[in-house]
């Protein structure tokens, strides 16, 4: 059973960075597509960004495209989003999924993920 734990949500000020991580065990994430969502209070679950087995990249959402940065290591069996230039609005928590297929999923339905990690929190405030 693929298994996923996400890591490295915190507080950044209005224009910083941070590095999300997405660490899978259970099953080698070589053939799956891992897609990052993010949920924001009162809204509905969003897919951000998707990056295939061979790592190309599908971006679900056009105010990411210049700063977030998606990236897999499947030798530590890891995915990572690097996000950019912060806005309040990326304000949310953050998961990653994947949905048993090797390239990127349209549309990308949460319903669609089995495997979903436990979220972390990204508060973008001054």
């Amino acid at each position: 059973q693929l298994q996923l734990v996400e890591s490295g949500g915190g507080l950044v000020q209005p224009g910083g960075s941070l590095t999300l991580s997405c660490a899978a065990s259970g099953y080698p994430i070589t053939n799956y597509a891992i897609t990052w969502f993010r949920q924001a209070p009162g809204k509905e679950r969003e897919a951000v960004l998707c990056i295939t087995g061979l790592s190309g990249r599908t971006d679900y959402t056009d105010s990411v495209k210049d700063r977030f940065i998606i990236s897999r290591d499947n030798a530590k069996n890891t995915v990572s989003l690097q996000m950019n230039s912060l806005k309040p609005e990326d304000t949310a928590v953050y998961y990653c999924a994947a949905d048993g297929y090797y390239f990127c999923s349209s549309p990308p339905a949460p319903r669609r993920y089995d495997h979903w990690g436990q979220g972390t929190q990204v508060t973008v405030s001054s």
